[in-house]
């Protein structure tokens, strides 16, 4: 017994605000729809997915997917062919197609496939979020979010809270080993955008996915058990700037707690 099919998964892409030529961020979770008829294994699943993305998107759209590793922080080294994504199923299996690549980002590579691929990831800045030269500054002029099976809330939330400044996150940079192609080794440096180390002030998206969903900006359709949801980065950039100077911890665990943690102590949390 199957809970959806292809033509499940193209109609409910066809419910969504995409447009040919669009490119996407994807978060994803497959296993959360359910069983998808004449599917017997992940790979087969994930071009499954894939090949109805891309087709929704046409030739000239470009979907990219969040490869991120953490190796640095880690005390690991990165090699852009071959260590592995911790981002899911998917996300390696797209970064492994012949056409994909790949940035050179230690801690949050983004894989991409489609004609702005070089335009997004080439000579990304040492700082994953870095106001110009990273793949969210690039994403964030013209990019959509489209998650399934998570909410409204992504990665490029991290991005607008570094360029709005909140006093609950900084920039940290770590020190490691970078391998390229052809087996180039080198030393490198790479800088995140961490949070401070209280618990309260962990990320947490529910807020910002009730707002989403209450203005029309996350749009969504059922597929299986799951759901698909779509919402542009300037939606995302628009409505975050808007709630953070009456809410300014509604992307943190705090909101939900109900605290109110002390900036001045922010400097003992490192």
């Amino acid at each position: 017994m199957s809970d959806y099919t292809k033509a499940d998964i193209k109609a409910a892409l066809d419910r969504l605000p995409l447009e040919r030529g669009d490119v996407v961020f994807c978060h994803s979770n497959l296993g959360f729809f359910g069983r998808a008829e004449g599917v017997s294994n992940a790979s087969d699943l994930c071009e499954m997915f894939f090949d109805a993305i891309m087709e929704r998107l046409g030739p000239n759209g470009t979907l990219c997917v969040p490869t991120f590793t953490y190796s640095f922080p880690r005390g690991e080294v990165f090699n852009i062919e071959n260590t592995l994504s911790k981002m899911g199923v998917f996300t390696e299996w797209v970064s492994g197609q012949r056409e994909a690549r790949r940035s050179l980002d230690p801690c949050f590579s983004v894989a991409a496939v489609g004609p702005m691929r070089g335009d997004l990831l080439n000579g990304v800045a040492e700082n994953s979020f870095d106001s110009r030269a990273s793949f969210w500054a690039r994403f964030s002029t013209f990019g959509k979010v489209l998650n399934l099976n998570f909410d409204a809330g992504s990665t490029f939330v991290h991005w607008v809270e570094r360029e709005l400044d909140v006093p609950y996150r900084f920039d940290k940079t770590f020190k490691g080993e970078v391998g390229t192609f052809a087996a180039k080794w080198f030393r490198a440096r790479s800088t995140i955008w961490v949070r401070h180390l209280d618990d309260a002030l962990e990320a947490r998206f529910e807020a910002f996915d009730a707002l989403a969903r209450e203005r029309g900006m996350f749009k969504t359709a059922k597929l299986g058990r799951g759901e698909m949801g779509v919402i542009s980065a300037a939606d995302t950039y628009a409505l975050i700037e808007e709630t953070l100077p009456k809410r300014p911890w509604f992307l943190t665990k705090a909101e939900v707690l109900g605290v109110e943690p002390d900036p001045a102590r922010f400097s003992e949390l490192r």
